[in-house]
Order: C-alpha cells, then sequence, then structure tokens
C-alpha cells in the first residue's frame, strides 16, 4: 500500500476519531482532543515522508484536526470557548517541551534502550520548539479571531463551508510563514526554505479541505456540555 493511500486512510481515521470524542464527551472532549493532538502532531512531525511528489512531515493531519476542533468549538460554543481551547493546547505543548527536556537530562541506565530514541523524538533545537509554539498560537488564535469574523459576515449555514476552509486555510498559512521563518529562516539558503514552506503548506491545504464534512456532520450534532 502506498503511503497517498495509507495517508488518506490515516486522514479518515483521525477525522473519526475526533467526531466520535465529540459525540461521546461534547465540549469536553474537544478541549482533551485538542490539547492531545498538538502533543502528538509535534512528535509526528519528526518523521518525513514522500507522498504526492513532495517531502513533507507527518504531523500534519493531527495538527489540522485541531483547527477543526476549535472551529466546532467556535460554531456551537462561541469565540470564548474557542480561544480556551487555544490555551489549553498551548498550555499542554509547553508543558510537554519542558517536562520532556528535562527527562533528557537523567543520565541513563547501563541497560537502557530508550534514550537514544528519546533525543530523536524530543531534544529538539531552541529555534524548532520557539518556531512550534510561536506557530500554534498565532495561528491558533488567528483561526478563533477570523472565524468569528467570518461567522458574522456569513451567518447563514448555507455558507459553513466559508467559515470552515476560509479561517483554517488562512490560519494554516500563517502558521506555516511563521514556524518556518522562525526555525528555518537563514539555516538553508531561500530557495530551499521556500521549497519547505510551499510543501508544508500545501499538504496543510488538502487536509483542511478534507475536514469539510466532518465539519458538517459535527454541526449536525446535539449540541452537548
Amino acid at each position: 500500500m502506498n503511503n497517498e493511500i495509507i495517508w488518506l486512510i490515516f486522514a479518515l481515521i483521525n477525522f473519526i476519531l475526533l467526531l466520535g470524542v465529540y459525540r461521546i464527551f461534547g465540549r469536553t472532549g474537544l478541549f482533551v482532543w485538542i490539547g492531545m493532538a498538538t502533543v502528538v502532531a509535534n512528535i509526528q512531525v519528526v518523521k518525513t515522508i514522500e507522498i504526492f511528489g513532495l517531502q513533507a512531515t507527518l504531523g500534519n493531519i493531527v495538527y489540522g484536526t485541531a483547527f477543526l476542533a476549535t472551529d466546532i468549538l467556535n460554531e456551537k460554543y462561541g469565540k470564548k470557548e474557542a480561544g480556551k481551547a487555544v490555551w489549553l493546547g498551548f498550555s499542554s505543548l509547553l508543558a510537554m517541551t519542558i517536562i520532556m527536556q528535562g527527562a533528557l537530562l537523567f543520565t541513563p541506565g547501563s541497560n537502557d534502550i530508550a534514550q537514544p530514541a528519546l533525543e530523536t523524538l524530543f531534544g529538539i533545537v531552541p529555534r524548532v520548539a520557539a518556531g512550534s509554539l510561536a506557530a500554534y498560537l498565532v495561528s491558533q488564535y488567528f483561526d478563533v479571531w477570523l472565524y468569528a469574523g467570518l461567522k458574522k459576515k456569513f451567518a447563514d449555514d448555507k455558507y459553513l463551508w466559508i467559515r470552515n476552509n476560509g479561517s483554517t486555510m488562512i490560519s494554516q498559512l500563517l502558521d506555516t510563514a511563521v514556524f518556518c521563518f522562525i526555525a528555518f529562516y537563514g539555516v538553508y539558503p531561500f530557495d530551499i526554505w521556500l521549497e519547505i514552506f510551499l510543501t508544508t503548506y500545501i499538504i496543510k491545504f488538502i487536509v483542511s479541505a478534507l475536514d469539510t464534512p466532518f465539519f458538517y456532520l459535527a454541526k449536525k450534532f446535539p449540541r452537548a456540555e
């Protein structure tokens, strides 16, 4: 099975799991999902894959589900609740970064097998860590603000796709720009930096488009607390 098929199935599974958590646990489930998704995405991002002829990092799918979750919160519970979820996700990511950096300081035992793998996953350089944290906070808050603005301008539910796609696709562009600038600008020649930026955003754009039918399904769910 090639990467493209696995990627599409993986995306479907991620979106279904998000809807399942929301359907069972309501608003609380969305808050928990956002915290989990931000942490898992920053672990998966260490792995690179080739998909649709592009070199890309893993993690874009589960990271995209965090944007979908905040859009659902914004749509059904309001801007304030979506903003609280953003801070929850940021706090989860920050706590994970600090805790795992501390864990790496311990001298491993003579029979330890985990230290090299943990260093690969969590031994991130300061610029990458700063870029990830800044990109998440800036883009997610922008997404919440933009979605609320689009909801006022396109209030009818026939424009639900505009609110969802417009806010997420533009926010993901901002997310990619902030992260790539802080983490990689000056590290690579500009043409390589631009290629990383474009390929990363293309994958995020595709994920944003794929989440649309799941957003419509979530809209139909009862407003559970």
